[in-house]
Order: C-alpha cells, then structure tokens, then sequence
C-alpha cells in the first residue's frame, strides 16, 4: 500500500507535463500488446500451415496443396500460393523464387505495421520529461527570485526536486517502450526468418519434384512415329496389286468363252 501511495505522490508532484507522459505511454503500450498479440498469432499459424502443406509437397501433390492454399491468409499460404501458381505455369526455378520473393515483400510491411510508434512513443516521452523540467525550473527560479531571502534555497530545492520528477517518469517510460520496440524487431525478425525457410524449402521441394516428373516421362518409350508416305505408299501398291488380279480374272473369263458362229 505504502508502494502505491509513493507512486501517486510521485505523479502529483511532478507537475502538468506528467499526464501528457502518462497518455504517450498508455499509447505506447495499446500498440504494443496489439503488435505483440498480432505476431505471436502469425508466428503459430506460419507454423501450423507449414506442418499441413509440408507432407503433401513432399508427396508431390501440388494440385491438393493448391486447393489448401487458395483461401489461406497468413503469410506462409500466401507465399505458398504464390510459388504453386507459378510452378503450374512456367518451369524455371527463377520465376518461383522471383514470385516468392515478391510476396515476403508483400508481407514484411504488414508485419512491421505500427511498431515504429512505440519508438516514436519512447522518444517522445524522453522529451517531454526534459521539457517538464526545464519548464519546472523556470518557474522555480521565478518563484525565487520574488521570494524572501531567507527561504530562497529551501523553496529552490524543492521546485527542482519536483521538476526532476517529470524527467524521471519521462525515462521510465521511454525506456520501457524501447525495450518493448527492441522485443517487437526480433520477433518480427524471426518471422521473416521463417518465411525465407519455408520459401527454400519449398522451392526446392517444387524443384525436385518437377525434376523427377521429367525423368519419369524420358523413361516412358514414346510410340513409334508411323511415317505416312511410307504407308500411302504401301496402300498404293496394295490397291495396284487387287486392280491387277481384278484384270488377270477377267482376260481368263473372256478367254474361256465359246466363239459365236
């Protein structure tokens, strides 16, 4: 109890420029657990997406893992997505990682939204607690210069001790955020990390598999090509030979007839 009731003393004392530090923090902070909360859930559902789609890239089966990544919205789908469609239409390694890349790029901006204000917030609350203060002293040197001579460093003391306050709430807070900003950073770090992982992986899983799909049909005997010349030709000769049988029978026919008298 005594705790509490020396920090809002604290407060109190400290002079006007402590309710503008108090709402920079409050700020601060309700940006920083929305980012914090935004991307502890984008780091589970890049990781759950992953473990579903993995094994059926594995397999081969990139018409099913299409269909998984259709609607999917997190960044591992949409990164996904994005290497799948051009894996369905060109065959180069370049254009796939080229359209994942694109969609890392995509994403990064979303994921760093909004965490440059805590910094923003860190800062501005450094110096609003040296404006505070520097505030404090002018008045209380104003305050001394008018009063009497005996309580001059007695009233003196004690104005500046209560400008300090607002230089040290305003550290407080500011060095509260930049460690919150400094969190926030390296864990949007190891999300993108993670996506450029997935990227490599999948695309060399893309790469493997459509590598082993050519090998497959270079194995497979072609038919034979069935040259049409030749065949018209035998045709041909096959027709010719009937007409001359067809006309052999029939000078035999004639030949075997009775002349007339």
């Amino acid at each position: 109890m005594d705790f509490f009731n020396s920090v809002i003393a604290f407060f109190q004392t400290g002079g006007a420029f402590m309710y503008p530090i108090l709402v920079v923090f409050a700020l601060g902070a309700a940006v920083a657990i929305e980012r914090y909360v935004r991307l502890i859930y984008e780091r589970h559902t890049n990781r759950a997406v992953w473990e579903k789609l993995q094994p059926v890239l594995k397999t081969g089966d990139f018409d099913r893992a299409r269909n998984l990544v259709k609607d999917d919205n997190t960044g591992v789908g949409r990164l996904l997505a994005m290497g799948l469609e051009r894996q369905g239409a060109v065959r180069r390694r370049e254009d796939i990682e080229i359209a994942m890349e694109e969609s890392i790029m995509e994403t990064i901006p979303q994921l760093e939204k909004r965490t440059p204000y805590v910094a923003l917030g860190s800062n501005i609350a450094t110096l609003l607690g040296l404006l505070g203060t520097i505030m404090g002293l002018i008045e209380a040197f104003t305050a001394v210069a008018n009063a009497n001579p005996a309580e001059k460093a007695d009233l003196l003391s004690a104005s500046i001790s209560v400008a300090m306050n607002t230089t040290a709430f305003g550290l407080m807070v500011g060095i509260a955020l930049l460690i919150v900003h400094a969190l926030l950073n390296s864990l949007t770090g190891q999300i993108v990390d993670s996506l450029e992982m997935v990227s490599v992986k999948a695309l060399n899983i893309m790469s493997s598999g459509t590598r082993r799909r050519s090998e497959a049909v270079k194995d497979t005997p072609a038919e034979k090509p069935v040259n049409r010349d030749i065949e018209q030709t035998k045709q041909a000769q096959e027709a010719e030979a009937t007409d001359g049988d067809a006309d052999t029978e029939a000078s035999s026919d004639n030949s075997a007839k009775p002349e007339s008298a």
